[in-house]
């Protein structure tokens, strides 16, 4: 089969791979659609981000849907033919964290297409994708396989917004319009939010969110007083997800939260300087937002449901074989939202 393989920054290969043997409980996917995220990228342009850096060659990709090709004997929830979003997620369920009940802090955790452990866990972007059948959720008739890979990123999104707890009837500012922001915005508006504000500092992006409804979009760029008007009284916002990973973004927004606020930080970057001084004085609440798990089975759901609708959200599908077009096309937030391959 063909799998995308990054083996250093901007070599990335098409290279035939063999399919992996089918266990008892496993199912083979072809897989149709895989979104390229941002952390793809990283790879693709740094060979890693943080502390992790590629030590091997990886097969990259997590976002991904297919159709079920076959089925190892012990499954009996899916069938050949079955369209289905997989979960990159496969945490052990034996460790202290997994008995907790906190699976994305999985300490053996295999997360598809992931360097930070050694060997590298192979990711998704293949034609055939051996795994547990408990990781594919059925994808409803109505929509499409394409639709159904931005599972993953909405997973995400559903739980950064649990993480600031209730948002009904809540005002929310979201910094960052990119894939996570605009998914962050729609799963708010969801959840009941009264009022959604984002924010970004590229047009493309703002007129992106504007097309999803947000209540106002804001370039930051052009408009750095924009959130004036909200930081009278101490502050207007009661959550305010912060999607962009820059620490100017997060500490341009505080001033606009008002006291008892939450910020959840679901944006990854480098080194951040927060004035704590305007945490400690509006008593605001700083909380980290990590991937998730049963998120995912209510992402699948809400699409089939036509609650979150991620059509807009997709600026182009390329042929796996045009992997690196597609990679700088997706690096490019003036063109690209997000960016799919297809496998089949």
């Amino acid at each position: 089969m063909k799998a995308l393989v990054i083996h250093a920054p901007h070599d990335l290969r098409v290279e035939e791979r063999a399919v992996e043997a089918l266990g008892p409980h496993d199912i083979a996917v072809k897989i149709a659609a895989g979104g390229i995220c941002g952390s793809d990228l990283h790879y693709y342009h740094q060979g890693g981000f943080g502390t992790v850096r590629i030590k091997e060659p990886m097969i990259l990709g997590h976002e991904i849907a297919g159709v079920v090709d076959a089925v190892g004997p012990a499954v009996v929830a899916l069938k050949p033919g079955d369209r289905v979003a997989v979960s990159p997620s496969r945490p052990c369920g034996q460790c202290r964290y997994c008995r907790e009940g906190r699976h994305n802090h999985c300490l053996n955790m295999r997360f598809y297409g992931s360097a930070m452990p050694f060997p590298h866990i192979q990711g998704a972007f293949r034609e055939v994708l051996v795994c547990d059948a408990v990781q594919a959720h059925r994808v409803a008739d109505h929509v499409s396989l394409s639709e159904a890979a931005f599972a993953e990123p909405l997973a995400v999104c559903l739980h950064a917004v649990r993480r600031a707890g209730a948002v009904l009837g809540k005002r929310v500012l979201v910094t960052g319009c990119g894939p996570i922001g605009a998914l962050c915005a729609l799963a708010a508006r969801a959840a009941g939010a009264a009022e959604i504000v984002a924010t970004d500092i590229a047009e493309a992006p703002i007129a992106m969110a504007r097309r999803l409804g947000v209540d106002r979009a804001v370039n930051t760029a052009t408009e750095p007083q924009a959130l004036a008007d909200y930081e009278a009284d101490k502050g207007s916002f009661d959550v305010l997800f912060e999607a962009s990973g820059n620490g100017g973004a997060l500490t341009g927004a505080l001033a606009a939260l008002r006291p008892g606020g939450i910020v959840v930080q679901v944006g990854t970057g480098g080194e951040f300087a927060i004035p704590i001084s305007v945490l400690v004085a509006k008593e605001l609440e700083l909380r980290g937002s990590f991937r998730f798990h049963e998120e995912f089975a209510l992402a699948v759901a809400m699409l089939g449901a036509g609650r979150i609708d991620v059509g807009p959200l997709l600026t182009a599908t390329f042929p796996v074989d045009r992997a690196v077009e597609a990679f700088d096309l997706a690096s490019d937030r003036s063109r690209a939202m997000k960016v799919q391959l297809a496998f089949a």
